[in-house]
Formats: C-alpha cells, sequence, structure tokens
C-alpha cells in the first residue's frame, strides 16, 4: 500500500516550479471537480508528495486545501512561497515559518474607528519542534548554489490578508503594525489553509515563506531583481527538508501503532478434550480470550457482539467521535463480516478475517471499538 503523500501547495506558478524541481516518478491525479494535482517523490527513495496551485488569496487556499486533504488524507499540509517582510532588519531571501497565523482583516467598523477582531491559529508543537530542529542543522541548506549566503530561518507570526502589501506608511501598513505588531511577514494565503485545517480534525498544516519584497513600494524593484524565484526556491528547500522530517515521523507512528496493534493480537489458547477443564494463566490479557471444546463451530456470542459493537459505531459517530467517513467505511465490512460468519468455510474464513482486519484497521485510532474487534478475531481464531 502506498504511504499518504505529504500535501503541498502554493499560489503562484513560480512557487510551484520551485518545489516541483525536487520532485522525481510525477505523476498526474485529476480530482474529479477539475483541479490537478500531481504526485510525486522527493528525490530518489525520498517521501510522497502531492503538490497543487491554489491561485491567490484566502478563499482560494482554503477550499483547495480542503479539496486536498478530501483527497489525498495527508499525514500533514504545507504551504510553500513568497511574501512581504514587515520589517527592515530582514533579508531578501531569508525563510519565515509561521508560529501563527494571523487573518489580519478581521473587524467592527465604528464611529470611533476600525476594532480588530483578531483571529488566529498557531503552529501545532510536533511540527514546531521538527521546524526548528531542521533549522538548527542547516542541513535543509545543502542545495542552495555554491557560493549563495545561507538564509536565516525565522520564526513568528505572519499575517494573511486580501490584498498586496507594498506600502510601509498606508493605513492598512499602520493597521498591520498597530494591531499585529509581532508578525514578520505579510502574504494573502495561510489563513485560508489554517482554517481548512482547523476544520479537518486540526490536521497539522505548516507555512513557509521566502521573503521577496519588503512591502516598502519597492516592490517593483525587487521583483525586477528576480528575488521572488529566488526566495521561493529558498522556501522550497526547507519545506522539502521539513516534509521529509514529518514524513518520517508518520511512518514511526504508524510502526508504534502495527506493534501495539500485533501486542493486542496476541490471545491465549486453551483447548479443552473431553470433560477436561482448563484455566486461564496470563499476566496482561489483551484482546478476548476463547476456551472452546473441539467441535468447531461459530460461538453463538460472537454474533451479539458485532452487533453490539455496530451499536457503538453508530453512536459514537452521531456523537461526533467517529468521522462519517470512517463509519460508512465500518459499516460496509460489518456487513461483509455478516453475510460471512454463518459459514466460514476455508475461503470465506479467509476472507472474514481479512473483513475483520481492515475493521479493525479503520478503528485504530478508537482503541476501545479496535479492542472489541480484536476479542472477535480472538474467538474465531479459537474456534478454527
Amino acid at each position: 500500500m502506498k504511504s499518504r503523500p505529504i500535501v503541498v501547495l502554493t499560489a503562484l506558478n513560480l512557487e510551484y516550479q520551485a518545489v516541483r524541481e525536487h520532485l522525481t516518478e510525477i505523476e498526474v491525479h485529476r480530482h474529479q471537480a477539475g483541479t490537478r494535482f500531481e504526485v510525486g517523490r522527493l528525490g530518489v527513495g525520498g517521501c510522497r508528495v502531492a503538490l497543487g496551485l491554489t491561485g491567490k488569496g484566502n478563499h482560494h487556499s482554503a477550499v483547495l486545501a480542503e479539496r486536498a486533504m478530501a483527497e489525498f488524507d495527508p499525514p500533514a499540509v504545507l504551504f510553500v512561497g513568497i511574501a512581504g517582510a514587515l520589517w527592515p532588519e530582514m533579508s531578501l531571501g531569508d525563510v519565515v515559518v509561521a508560529t501563527q497565523v494571523y487573518a489580519y482583516h478581521g473587524g467592527t467598523s465604528e464611529d470611533d474607528g476600525l476594532k480588530a477582531r483578531p483571529r488566529a491559529w498557531e503552529i501545532p508543537h510536533e511540527c514546531d519542534q521538527i521546524a526548528h530542529h531542521i533549522a538548527r542543522t542547516d542541513t535543509w541548506a545543502r542545495g542552495l548554489p555554491e557560493g549563495e549566503r545561507t538564509p536565516k530561518v525565522l520564526f513568528g507570526a505572519i499575517a494573511a490578508g486580501e490584498v498586496v502589501l507594498d506600502s510601509a506608511v498606508s493605513a492598512h501598513a499602520r493597521w498591520i503594525k498597530q494591531t499585529y505588531n509581532d508578525a514578520l511577514a505579510v502574504e494573502m494565503e495561510a489563513a485560508g489553509l489554517a482554517q481548512a485545517a482547523h476544520l479537518n480534525r486540526s490536521l497539522p498544516a505548516v507555512v513557509v515563506r521566502g521573503i521577496s519584497d519588503r512591502a516598502d513600494g519597492t516592490k517593483n524593484d525587487t521583483d525586477a531583481e528576480d528575488w521572488q524565484p529566488a526566495a521561493a526556491a529558498n522556501a522550497a528547500l526547507f519545506a522539502i527538508a521539513l516534509a521529509e522530517e514529518l514524513a518520517q515521523t508518520e511512518r514511526h507512528r504508524e510502526r508504534t501503532r502495527k506493534d501495539g496493534n500485533r501486542t493486542m493480537s496476541e490471545t491465549v489458547r486453551n483447548i479443552a478434550k473431553g470433560s477436561a477443564q482448563v484455566g486461564v494463566q496470563a499476566g496482561t490479557v489483551h484482546g478476548g480470550i476463547s476456551m472452546v471444546q473441539q467441535p468447531r463451530s461459530v460461538a453463538p456470542e460472537i454474533p451479539v457482539q458485532l452487533a453490539e459493537l455496530r451499536e457503538q459505531i453508530s453512536k459514537a459517530q452521531a456523537a461526533g467521535e467517529v468521522d462519517r467517513e470512517t463509519f460508512v467505511a465500518a459499516e460496509q465490512e460489518l456487513d461483509t463480516i455478516t453475510e460471512l460468519l454463518p459459514a466460514p468455510g476455508e475461503g470465506a474464513g479467509s476472507r472474514l478475517m481479512l473483513a475483520l482486519r481492515k475493521l479493525r484497521g479503520l478503528l485504530l485510532d478508537w482503541t476501545d471499538l479496535a479492542s472489541k474487534v480484536t476479542a472477535i478475531i480472538a474467538a474465531l481464531r479459537g474456534a478454527s
């Protein structure tokens, strides 16, 4: 089974190209609504990445981010591109990782002026820790052209609005400085991404931006000096290093889950022959214990356990604890299991176990439910 790709989104074609240059084995992935993603690997044997172009603005980024999240079920989403610096001491080409994203256009207009209604999202702690680690090692910058200055990696807030800021003294600029004084950079897509990620069970999302201008009226000059592609390239270099680390973290998490699942699956089987009686000797018991006599048939309690499990999943979905997609998939597997259960011959028996394992895999995030499936598997194995 292919691993879930890290989703990387950009607003501009030059940002898209900066990331795409690092991909191999690229294949086009067509979404049913017409959106085209490209899925490839970072270098040779690197993690899988699904790359998408959103266009400018928070509304576009929110819609396309939501679409990518639903399509690929990624472990994390990155938004990569360029931004304008809000502080004069920042250098062109520096990289900013957003520790916080402000949607700075929120407010209320009253007689005595515009009052801010701040909306903000913080970077997930684990992502923040990984990004700081990458910045400390400087290994991410090995792909820079020889002799080129290694950009600084700055961590701080990013302000995301709906207009291009190219003035240090306009009313717009003064509003940002006064209300969001800790923001390092300004851009137009991060708030959309952050909101989409928040609505998707707080999916890890990180914004990485290269500084291409100073948002002070000199944008035309810096654009003419090709700082946009240079800043996009720096942001892409850091982002791909971050994507690899996030993918490794996810692989480690999956291995841990599988190891835990195997532990849960270990059962004690004691078979009594004739009139013999058995006891159970165990320190810790995971899953279920089956004590059966030799006529092999489906134990009458198993259909009851399945019915109880189906009811518990339905209640968890109604309470918002289990998402709709997982609920529908679990119901399909339960239907298959119920159909195969009365006469699990050799062929049907293997299909029954496969359906049960699929069901357990769907419910791994809900330990109590997964444990009940493990108990049913153990009981069936004991009766086989």
